[in-house]
């Protein structure tokens, strides 16, 4: 059986000299830890400022062992990132453009929304509504202008009366068929429609040019009052537009005549709304008084 090999240095003046070193060093953290050890037991004061001073002088290599942990954790992640970037950038790009179409789907429900909720507001607080109904085409070429709605004379509509959308006057039936009708619109030559300026009542006619705009006449004689800027809406005369609807803008002046543009654009606008005529719900109202009239007179005579 072999010896085992001694453990002892011998006369090997290095290996002396490691053993020798070991042992010191031993010592020396023993006999370091007792003294914290101690200092922590006596004087908890001095052994928090040993902590602190010690936890500032290896703040430096704590922090570049952390990064240097931290990025060799992450190498996979990274390397892996970079092989599939070709296929991520595809897939980003493709789910960018669906984001984006929804976008615009979005727009569009939120200004629909819009819409209907101001024509909602508009029945609300008129009685002369008829119905509501939907611009299907309208002329943008044609010497005359049209537009077609959605709803005919099996729906009620008549010829007169007034088309309006929340922006303001589109303007009135011109010819009715079971399902569809004909809409006369302001810019039309032949349509005529007396209006007023909204702020101090100036009376006016409009007429339309046929290219989309309106020609403003005062009925005053003189100085034309109108400026640009000023908002035209409807008086009332006539019988078949009420007071106070919407209708125009002046854009220029030139002589005694102004120019101007409607508010509501047919080619913009969806949903309108179907109006009585104003002589109509005029005279609604005045047959409709001797009842209301009546009705507490029976209710006295009854509760006598």
């Amino acid at each position: 059986m072999a010896r085992p090999p001694s453990r002892r240095p011998g006369h090997n003046r290095k290996a002396q000299y490691s053993l020798f070193a070991s042992y010191v060093v031993a010592v020396t953290g023993a006999v370091v830890g007792l003294l914290l050890v101690v200092v922590a037991i006596f004087d908890p004061t001095g052994f928090a400022a040993i902590r602190t001073g010690a936890a500032e002088l290896t703040r430096p290599m704590s922090t570049g062992l952390r990064h240097m942990v931290s990025g060799a954790a992450s190498l996979d992640e990274v390397l892996a990132a970079y092989w599939r970037a070709g296929t991520q950038n595809v897939a980003l790009r493709r789910q960018v453009e669906a984001d984006r179409n929804l976008i615009i789907e979005a727009k569009a429900v939120a200004q629909e929304n819009t819409r209907l909720k101001k024509l909602l507001k508009l029945v609300d607080e008129d009685g002369s509504e008829l119905l509501a109904a939907r611009l299907i085409s309208s002329s943008s070429s044609s010497t005359r202008r049209f537009a077609r709605l959605n709803a005919g004379s099996w729906q009620g509509l008549k010829t007169g009366m007034p088309v309006r959308a929340p922006e303001g006057l589109i303007g009135r039936v011109h010819i009715t068929t079971p399902n569809t009708a004909e809409v006369l619109l302001l810019t039309d030559s032949s349509n005529i429609v007396p209006v007023r300026r909204a702020n101090d009542n100036i009376p006016a006619i409009s007429t339309g040019l046929g290219d989309g705009t309106l020609e403003i006449r005062a009925l005053s004689a003189g100085r034309n009052p109108f400026k640009p800027g000023d908002l035209l809406v409807t008086s009332g005369i006539g019988g078949i537009y009420q007071p106070n609807i919407p209708v125009a803008v002046v854009v220029r002046v030139q002589g005694e005549i102004g120019y101007g543009v409607p508010l509501a654009n047919p080619s913009r606008v969806d949903a309108v709304v179907v109006e009585r005529a104003f002589e109509q719900v005029v005279t609604r109202s005045e047959a409709n008084a001797p009842v209301e009239q009546e009705a507490p007179a029976a209710e006295n005579a009854a509760a006598r």
